[in-house]
């Protein structure tokens, strides 16, 4: 029956690389959010949804809260930090260890100032002992209070379906938002861009830093349908990491485009003609306008 249907907001929060848009992806059962072993990989709001029988839950992917930087890492910190109000469910994903540093505490502090209820998520527990689990449980409880704490492991999927019935104990009875088939909010242009800059993040592992964004400058079926044009450009912020996109003879950037190319066909469901370039924009992380024009618009949540 309609009127024992539920439906709300879950927010996932956590210091940067716990893990969040892997399990973000475990749970919906597909991926929607880009993931790699370097923080602040998420840079957006991504609204994911999960439907079932007994409920509607979409889920609120934010920025890592971390100790802010530059302007870019003031916008996502902000945006973490307001959505803690607005949602049913709060989602806070921790690694399972006993030791809770200034980071976790720094996230306690903001937990004890709203109403909304928080679930502890332990993720990676198929990296520790069992009977270790039971000390982090311990540990976190005598810093804050939980509505729920519950191991899983996004990597593998362990327990990811006791965090889907603990969230909904928690939603509000309503409508769908969504319809079944919706998995994501997100427009395809944004996703096939954090598709590339995944591959670029994670292809350069240490050699670049964070300061990359993708603009897609077009992105056109051809008439028949069966194939895909997408032209992008990769934002860098200094010459010597534009060589090291590019690499060899150009052999960096097209390993870049073969990796995203074959995820973006999946995504589409077509064949993909990708063609890839390298700006480089100094400090783009600082300026307002770089920011915006890359996708990050802080007038959406100010």
């Amino acid at each position: 029956m309609e009127s024992q249907f539920k439906s709300g907001f879950a927010t996932l929060i956590g210091r940067p690389n716990v893990g969040k848009s892997t399990l973000m992806n475990q749970l919906i059962g597909q991926k929607i959010a880009i993931t790699s072993n370097k923080p602040q990989t998420t840079r957006n709001r991504i609204q994911t949804v999960y439907t079932d029988e007994e409920g509607q839950i979409i889920f609120v992917d934010t920025p890592g809260i971390h100790k802010a930087k530059n302007k870019l890492g003031e916008y996502m910190v902000n945006v973490a930090e307001r959505t803690l109000n607005e949602v049913d469910v709060i989602l806070w994903l921790v690694e399972p260890t006993t030791f809770i540093g200034a980071g976790e505490r720094h996230i306690i502090e903001r937990l004890k100032k709203t109403k909304t209820p928080v679930i502890l998520v332990i993720n990676k527990m198929d990296t520790v002992r069992r009977e270790f689990i039971l000390e982090v449980i311990s540990a976190y409880k005598e810093v804050c209070d939980f509505a729920e704490i519950v191991p899983c492991s996004a990597f593998t999927g362990e327990n990811c379906g006791e965090v889907i019935t603990c969230i909904m104990k928690y939603l509000p009875y309503g409508p769908k938002f969504y319809g079944d088939d919706v998995v994501t909010d997100q427009p395809e242009r944004q996703i096939v861009a954090e598709l590339i800059r995944e591959k670029v993040l994670r292809l350069m592992e240490e050699e670049v830093p964070h300061g990359i964004a993708v603009s897609i400058e077009s992105m056109k079926p051809r008439s028949h349908g069966r194939v895909t044009d997408i032209h992008a450009t990769i934002i860098c912020e200094k010459d010597s990491h534009k060589g090291m996109i590019i690499g060899k003879q150009g052999a960096m950037l097209k390993r870049i485009g073969s990796d995203a190319r074959y995820e973006i066909e999946r995504m589409l469901d077509t064949k993909v003609n990708l063609q890839l370039w390298v700006k480089v924009k100094k400090d783009w992380r600082d300026s307002d306008f770089l920011i915006k024009n890359f996708g990050y618009d802080k007038k959406d949540y100010s």
